[in-house]
């Protein structure tokens, strides 16, 4: 084989070495796993029914009742904020509900819309894996090309011993 090709394989296999390693692919899929592992629980297809069940038919609803609380008439509001202060509530606590709907809406379409793809990603092998998917070919590259490059220079001197009359 030309040996311009069998270095060419040579630096084929050793980047496939370097590459993951200099990507911080250990670490990066590492992290990967981990968030696999955490997201786990809540991304499973009753969990996410149940979180868009929750956005939609408890916090939308009460979206829509919080702006009637400036409607109220003047006692109510008295009586309401006393129950609320009692409890340990601030009034400003419905304040933020419009704007918690529209900051938590794209979480549940997303999580809604990622259930398929998330059960796809998790069954990979273990992502930690993945940097041995680059630097055990590129070893073996490596190996198989300096052994054409070099191969012919190695003897191997076996002895076969002369058997001996008893």
């Amino acid at each position: 084989m030309n040996r311009k090709l069998l270095w060419a394989f040579v630096v084929v296999g050793l980047a496939l070495v370097i590459a993951p390693l200099a990507l911080s692919l250990p670490s990066k899929s590492a992290a990967g796993e981990r968030m696999l592992n955490g997201f786990r629980p809540i991304m499973q297809p009753s969990q996410v029914a149940q979180t868009a069940q929750y956005y939609n038919e408890t916090f939308v609803p009460l979206g829509r009742v919080v702006p009637l609380f400036g409607q109220m008439p003047v006692q109510m509001q008295t009586g309401f904020g006393q129950m609320l202060k009692q409890a340990q509530v601030s009034p400003t606590v419905f304040g933020q509900v419009p704007s918690g709907l529209v900051h938590y809406k794209p979480l549940v379409t997303t999580m809604q819309a990622n259930v398929d793809n998330y059960r796809q990603v998790d069954s990979l092998p273990n992502f930690r894996l993945f940097t041995w998917f680059f630097v055990v070919p590129g070893i073996l590259i490596m190996l198989l090309a300096l052994f054409g490059l070099y191969g012919d220079r190695i003897h191997l001197h076996v002895h076969h011993p002369k058997p001996t009359a008893a």
